[in-house]
């Protein structure tokens, strides 16, 4: 763990139907168990909520189908364990019976000082410069992942599943 840093992640999908629509209940249905799952989870650090538990009933583009969940995590390791080795991972193999392939990126990563919380605006301007630039210090993904800005080391490949790197 790096002791100045946090990081943080967003990630967004569309929908591929409206959000009462059957053909994406399993998906809501599954949201609590998910997010208390990353509450519970070890370096987890803070993530976002509107009115209800999830962030699902926000509406950051004009798009109402369009979702976004951001967090905060200890380290990436935190996040990578979370995602990839929990029961998350089930939950994140069946995305595409809920959402619209997306062009682009769709998952960003980047390090914030330890006790900042981001902003949707934030993370929508780390997702167009990964998507604009490719990853950098500034936006990455698990693929290329960059080191804390207090941190001594290269990018380096976690290695996450193929069908989940962030980019289209």
């Amino acid at each position: 763990m790096t002791s100045g840093w946090h990081l943080a992640q967003v990630n967004i999908g569309r929908l591929v139907a409206p959000a009462d629509d059957p053909q994406v209940a399993g998906f809501f249905q599954e949201l609590d168990r998910i997010n208390a799952l990353a509450e519970a989870s070890a370096g987890f650090v803070w993530r976002l909520k509107g009115e209800g538990n999830s962030a699902t009933d926000l509406q950051p583009t004009p798009d109402p189908r369009l979702i976004v969940n951001m967090s905060v995590w200890a380290d990436a390791e935190a996040l990578f364990d979370y995602v990839y080795r929990s029961a998350h991972t089930p939950v994140m193999a069946q995305r595409r019976s809920w959402f619209d392939r997306f062009d682009g990126a769709y998952q960003a990563l980047w390090w914030v000082p330890v006790g900042a919380v981001p902003t949707i605006d934030e993370a929508f301007a780390r997702l167009w410069l990964l998507d604009r630039f490719g990853p950098s210090e500034r936006a990455f993904t698990f693929k290329l992942r960059y080191p804390a800005p207090d941190a001594v080391g290269v990018p380096v490949d976690m290695q996450p599943d193929p069908w989940c790197v962030g980019r289209a």
